[in-house]
């Protein structure tokens, strides 16, 4: 079976690309990369072109998600594996590959509306070394995880479980959360690689397509900092410091200038080989500012 390999990008829409700047450098310590295109920059977590794109635009959401395949023959079998299993999808020009810096490029759409790009030959600047936009003792954690995980709008789980299956992604139900009316919360969780998850959905109805990209640090002296930083800064914080139970990672939940969240962490454990599911974290994460979409009790 064809499979992707990793979260290799994430497109963002903006409408303040100054503020943008200023919090994923000075906070974040992302690199800006400026490639003169006006309506849009770059940003770098490691040696790669870019991890993100933020696009010049009315709305604050994500654009859209890049899925990396090994190469040439894994794409074209990833295509004939979408077709096989009825998806819609469309080939890149190479117009449009060289403007996201990879090879080659298709993209379909997932039954929550979220543009997804599956690409082969991401662009790497061996000449050009990762600068952080603020001091780091370490780095992100990148290479053969990806850049992260996401949360996203995907109302459908079922649909969404099977939509991404057929990317290669696996996973299922990791958390069963009592809510206030009775119900249970079911959050669904699917990684590619070692990184516990990439993308997870089903937390509730969601105003945007995205409702947080977390990114790691290999030091947790740079997550203190970032939690320093932001708090000074008087950023709003959703979910206090807190440990997750499934990837175990110690993270906090903040606000981004698009008004979506930012879970920054440290020390995740990586993919278990068989299925757990859990009934809340093992620490923190308390809820204290509402709004977005993360008004739960973990």
């Amino acid at each position: 079976m064809a499979a992707v390999t990793e979260l290799g990008y994430l497109g963002l829409n903006a409408t303040d690309l100054d503020a943008w700047k200023v919090y994923a450098t000075q906070c974040v310590g992302l690199e800006v990369l400026n490639e003169g295109e006006g309506d849009r920059f770059y940003l770098r977590m490691d040696h790669w072109h870019h991890r993100l794109v933020v696009h010049e635009s009315a709305e604050d959401d994500l654009a859209y998600m890049g899925w990396r395949v090994a190469d040439a023959a894994a794409f074209d079998a990833m295509a004939r594996q979408l077709d096989d299993a009825g998806l819609e999808f469309q080939v890149a020009s190479d117009a449009e590959a060289a403007e996201r810096r990879v090879l080659g490029m298709l993209h379909l759409q997932s039954p929550g509306d979220i543009r997804n790009e599956v690409f082969f030959g991401a662009h790497v600047l061996t000449r050009q070394p990762f600068h952080p936009g603020r001091p780091l003792f370490g780095r992100f954690v990148t290479g053969d995880q990806g850049l992260g995980h996401c949360i996203l709008r995907e109302d459908d789980v079922p649909a969404a479980a099977a939509f991404y299956g057929a990317l290669g992604l696996n996973g299922g139900v990791e958390y069963r959360l009592p809510m206030p009316d009775g119900n249970v919360a079911e959050l669904y969780f699917m990684h590619c690689n070692d990184r516990q998850h990439s993308i997870a959905y089903g937390a509730g109805p969601q105003a945007k397509r995205i409702n947080h990209l977390m990114l790691e640090y290999t030091e947790l002296d740079d997550l203190g900092l970032a939690h320093d930083i932001i708090r000074g800064r008087g950023i709003d914080v959703a979910l206090q410091l807190g440990k997750h139970s499934n990837d175990q990672a110690l993270t906090f939940y903040s606000a981004t200038p698009s008004g979506w969240l930012m879970e920054l962490g440290w020390g995740a454990r990586k993919a278990l080989a068989q299925q757990e599911y859990y009934g809340g974290d093992i620490f923190g994460h308390k809820p204290e500012t509402g709004g977005y979409g993360l008004d739960i009790e973990l």
